[in-house]
């Protein structure tokens, strides 16, 4: 059976760990490495997509700013939200035809089955901790109830996908009052904590559990990641591993 590789990272910066789905996405479109998920904690951070709009973050950025949180622009779709400690952030880098390829279209690949496989994956994950979660469209992520407990916000680029899906582990929810997260009016956002799992579990085993899910749903192995990845990443001068 083929692999999906995996790599957790523990806290990284958003920039930092911006700048390297870049520098992965660029190796892996030439075939230098393979499909990885990359899996990271982020400080506190928001960040606006492409489809966002001014009116989502009612004050302003710089209020956002004065609370010790980054303000950051990114070409992801979807609208604000927030990423911080005690959130599992993962960022899968794949060549999509490969892993979603469209039937009758050699080389082109299915973002909306990436989109529905990371939400397969993450109601998986969470259904472990005794969590039901399920899908609520037109919306993307998982909800439970009119809670949103993990988002999901991804941008193709030459075959290869960035960006990804945050679940709520431990998180601090206070962050997402200061917002309209997702752009969505009137959602709540949850956390396994705030749904009652006890004690809240170690982000690392959670992130180990999520690349677990996703590789059985897009019909691999899960496979921590390999030198060639873990060259890919020093080389980009990102973080240890």
């Amino acid at each position: 059976m083929a692999t999906l590789e995996y790599l957790w990272l523990g806290r990284v910066g958003y920039s930092d760990a911006w700048a390297l789905q870049r520098h992965l996405a660029a190796a892996r479109a030439r075939g230098a490495i393979e499909d990885v998920v990359l899996l990271v904690e982020h400080a506190p951070v928001y960040t606006m997509g492409r489809n966002g709009s001014a009116a989502h973050v009612p004050r302003g950025a710089e209020h956002l700013l004065s609370l010790g949180a980054e303000y950051v622009d990114v070409d992801r779709g979807g609208s604000v939200t927030f990423h911080g400690p005690g959130q599992l952030v993962a960022y899968p880098i794949f060549q999509i035809a490969g892993v979603f390829p469209m039937p009758g279209e050699p080389g082109r690949g299915d973002v909306v089955a990436h989109l529905r496989a990371l939400e397969e994956a993450l109601i998986a994950t969470v259904a472990a901790y005794d969590v039901v979660a399920m899908r609520r469209p037109p919306y993307t992520g998982i909800w439970v109830g009119e809670e949103k407990l993990a988002a999901i916000g991804v941008k193709l680029a030459s075959g290869v996908t960035t960006h990804g899906a945050a679940l709520n582990v431990s998180t601090d929810l206070d962050w997402f009052g200061q917002v309209i997260p997702c752009g969505i009016e009137g959602a709540g956002v949850a956390s396994l904590a705030s749904l009652g799992v006890r004690p809240a579990p170690r982000l690392h085993d959670v992130a180990v559990r999520f690349a677990t899910e996703l590789a059985r749903v897009v019909g691999r192995r899960p496979k921590r990641g390999g030198e060639a990845v873990r060259g890919a990443v020093a080389e980009a001068a990102a973080v240890p591993v």
